[in-house]
């Protein structure tokens, strides 16, 4: 059994992806399950950059708190591969169901649907107020628990404002939830909480719909399923009893202009009251985006959105 960083055992290997691969694993030191992400060794030989851009990934990672958010535990180098030192990210083992397979099994209700993308957008929340932006929200990402909504994969986040490429200047994220200011973009362009916005509303729009807003195109230079250039987001179609305003925030969030999306706290606040639920969403951070303009009412500064309900957790 492999060991690393002469703690972590690694047990099962649970996921597979191109640049990375996650092990189920238990920490020896402090006696729980742990979840360990390996960066792949071909990544670091094509560029030594890649180290150190986990790492900071790591750093931002773990400096968020929230209770829809997988918590990253540590950092390391894996020599695992002889020759090939590669880092590692171990962070909290989430058991539960992907929103991706549960999406594969059939409908969901459209309750269920709008309190999951509430609780994706508080994760979002949280992320921003510090400064980080995701960049791959989708339902393979998002983990169902018993305790509600876990966002994994802060793996190939990044610091709002730094440049919104990965490390050989192509564009991260997965085609069909990248904003198209990414896609059209002449040059390198800043990470944005408006991407992850964009994405949260293609997530919301699959969740109620079960198709993408738009037709996929075959434009030479365009990938796969991702949004073509000039054409707006679809409507949703009619769904029973479906709150007009949901439907609303819906298209708003998949605005080609950024600057016409509401924020991840105005999604979050106003998804949980279609559903009578509760979200913690931190008002206090880098950004006073949100702010309490009288008891219980909460002011988006981006959208000038009002009138969100008082029941909502916040940050004092």
């Amino acid at each position: 059994m492999r060991v690393l960083g002469e703690r972590y055992r690694l047990e099962q290997r649970i996921g597979v992806g191109g640049m990375s691969e996650v092990w189920r694993g238990h920490d020896d030191v402090l006696d729980r399950p742990v979840a360990v992400k390996l960066i792949a060794p071909h990544l670091i030989e094509s560029s030594s950059a890649v180290v150190e851009q986990v790492r900071t990934e790591a750093r931002s990672a773990a400096r968020l708190s929230h209770p829809n958010v997988a918590g990253v535990h540590d950092f390391g180098m894996s020599s695992l591969l002889p020759g090939t030192p590669a880092p590692y990210i171990v962070m909290e083992l989430v058991e539960g169901e992907t929103l991706a397979d549960h999406l594969r099994a059939g409908p969901i209700d459209w309750h269920i649907a709008v309190r999951v993308c509430a609780e994706v957008a508080a994760a979002l929340a949280a992320a921003h107020v510090h400064g980080i932006v995701h960049r791959d929200i989708k339902p393979a990402n998002i983990i169902l628990t018993p305790a509600g909504v876990k966002v994994l994969d802060f793996g190939i986040a990044a610091i709002a404002g730094e440049p919104d490429s990965a490390v050989d200047g192509t564009i991260v994220g997965t085609p069909a939830f990248v904003a198209p200011e990414r896609l059209e973009a002449d040059g390198v362009t800043p990470a944005t909480p408006a991407a992850d916005v964009y994405a949260l509303g293609v997530l919301l729009y699959l969740c109620l719909a079960r198709t993408l807003p738009w037709e996929p195109s075959n434009l030479p230079g365009v990938p796969p399923n991702a949004i073509p250039p000039g054409v707006e987001a679809a409507p949703l179609p009619p769904i029973p009893d479906l709150p007009d305003e949901v439907a609303k925030l819906c298209h708003q969030c998949m605005s080609r202009d950024p600057e016409a999306r509401p924020t991840s706290f105005a999604v979050a606040l106003l998804l949980a009251e279609a559903v009578d639920a509760q979200v913690y969403v931190p008002l206090t951070g880098s950004a006073p985006l949100v702010r309490e303009v009288s008891p219980g009412q909460w002011r988006d500064e981006a959208t000038d959105v009002l009138d969100f309900p008082g029941r909502h957790r916040a940050d004092p």
